[in-house]
């Protein structure tokens, strides 16, 4: 497996489309689809919610949260992707809440905030000339009930809003959304990127991949990406979190070592600005 610090813009434009933020997942103060009733203490830190006498308008929210309520849907799990207390024991890499098995034929990006330079999610990158991609994102999720349901119908009201196509199709891990994207060509005209939404409701996780690509219209380049999403393995960790709320991600050890001994030897030998841990750095290949 290919690491590298930081995943690329403008050449990855399925990628950059089937990310974008006009449909990321709300955040917890936006929250639409989990009722504070359906949490335990560990599900929510107590300042995320107002205890306030309701309001007309506090009501109509809640029923729009309940309405996107669901149980988690029946998806057999037991070929991952896994939750850490029940996972194989494998070699992977660790990056905090999610952990991944190496294999030589994927190049791995990070996907780096770029205000706070703290990853956000991760890239799989795969093909003979690197065309199709899987973004993975981890959320914390409520102990009872799934989000997935909610979070697509999210996804899909505002891409069909912009102008594109969204439909819900029965996939290896349950339902996924399909969609067609519009976005505008260098000519003006309305060009549209397909991808594929897979959501993953699991222990007070939610896992979500988004395929682009060949990934998103090619069976044989589908059924690799999703290959590699079974092979994650998701840790929750025990911290309370805000439903919907983005669990924290962590450069390895071993990666961040070797991206700052690169940094230094950079520097000592040219004249050019450091490269900073986070940035794109040095390819680190491992084959099994």
């Amino acid at each position: 497996m290919a690491v590298f610090g930081r995943r690329k813009k403008g050449a990855d434009a399925a990628q950059d489309a089937a990310t974008s933020e006009e449909v990321e997942p709300t955040t917890p103060a936006d929250d639409a689809s989990t009722d504070v009733d359906d949490l335990d203490a560990g599900d929510l830190d107590a300042d995320a919610v107002d205890l306030d006498e309701p309001s007309a308008e506090d009501d109509e929210a809640a029923r729009r949260r309940r309405s996107k309520l669901r149980p988690r849907e029946e998806v057999d799990l037991s070929d991952g992707p896994y939750d850490s207390a029940s996972a194989p024991t494998r070699d992977e890499m660790d990056f905090g809440s999610l952990r991944l098995v190496p294999t030589a034929d994927i190049e791995l990006r990070l996907d780096v905030d770029e205000t706070s330079q703290t990853l956000t999610g991760m890239t799989a990158v795969f093909g003979e000339a690197g065309t199709s991609a899987v973004q993975l994102q981890v959320f914390a999720a409520p102990k009872t009930t799934g989000v997935w349901y909610g979070i697509r119908r999210e996804i899909a009201e505002a891409i069909v809003a912009g102008g594109g196509t969204a439909e819900e199709v029965d996939g290896p891990l349950g339902t996924e959304l399909h969609v067609r994207m519009p976005s505008q060509g260098p000519d003006g005209r309305t060009t549209f990127s397909p991808a594929r939404f897979v959501g993953v409701d699991g222990p007070r996780w939610f896992l979500r991949a988004v395929l682009s690509g060949d990934a998103a219209t090619d069976d044989g380049a589908a059924a690799r990406a999703m290959e590699f999403v079974r092979t994650v393995v998701v840790h929750r960790g025990s911290d309370p979190r805000a439903p919907r709320e983005l669990l924290e991600l962590t450069l390895p050890p071993e990666l961040m070592a070797q991206a700052q001994a690169s940094a230094q030897e950079h520097e000592q030998h040219t004249d050019a600005p450091t490269v900073g841990p986070l940035e794109r750095g040095p390819e680190i290949a491992e084959t099994r």
